[in-house]
């Protein structure tokens, strides 16, 4: 019942839920209580680990398919929206706070050279940040999505001996 999806909506979902960990990051750490704090960063953890996962669990597969090319593209297409999303974000929104840093209280798009002294940002800095998301994520995402459909059916299959008294394991 749960795996119903085509892969275009699991991506889809999948890129929701990386939105929402991005929407979290985004508040200051001084909004959050400091008995809730470390709730949210368990959260916004799981939020940022869980789309490939989510995504490879929902698609629609035969029986006997595990790993197949468009599983194999899953997790790089995933990987290329997300950076995409997350540069989106950065550049019209802000910057998403590392678990105890700082966020720049303007958007990127206006810190490319508009503003001067120290909060200017070269475009060269932005784009190398970009691809430093881009890496890792391609990264976890690929490795992520192999493990969760190899996990849906079982890690190995071996059929042996060969002959007529075949046992499969």
């Amino acid at each position: 019942m749960f795996r119903k999806t085509k892969m275009r909506r699991a991506i889809g979902e999948g890129l929701l839920i990386y939105l929402a960990a991005l929407g979290l990051a985004l508040v200051p750490i001084g909004f959050w209580p400091p008995v809730v704090f470390p709730v949210v960063l368990i959260l916004r953890t799981a939020l940022f680990i869980l789309p490939p996962v989510w995504a490879a669990a929902r698609v629609v597969s035969t029986r006997r398919e595990k790993m197949s090319r468009r599983f194999w593209r899953l997790g790089p297409t995933m990987a290329v929206l997300a950076a995409l999303l997350g540069a989106l974000v950065a550049l019209f929104i802000g910057e998403t706070l590392d678990p105890f840093g700082v966020q720049h209280s303007a958007p990127d798009i206006a810190r490319l050279g508009l503003l001067g002294g120290h909060a200017t940002l070269g475009f060269g800095a932005f784009a190398l940040g970009v691809a430093q998301n881009l890496g890792i994520l391609l990264v976890y995402y690929t490795i992520a999505v192999v493990c969760t459909r190899l996990a849906n059916g079982g890690f190995m299959r071996f059929t042996m001996p060969a002959g007529n008294g075949r046992v499969t394991l």
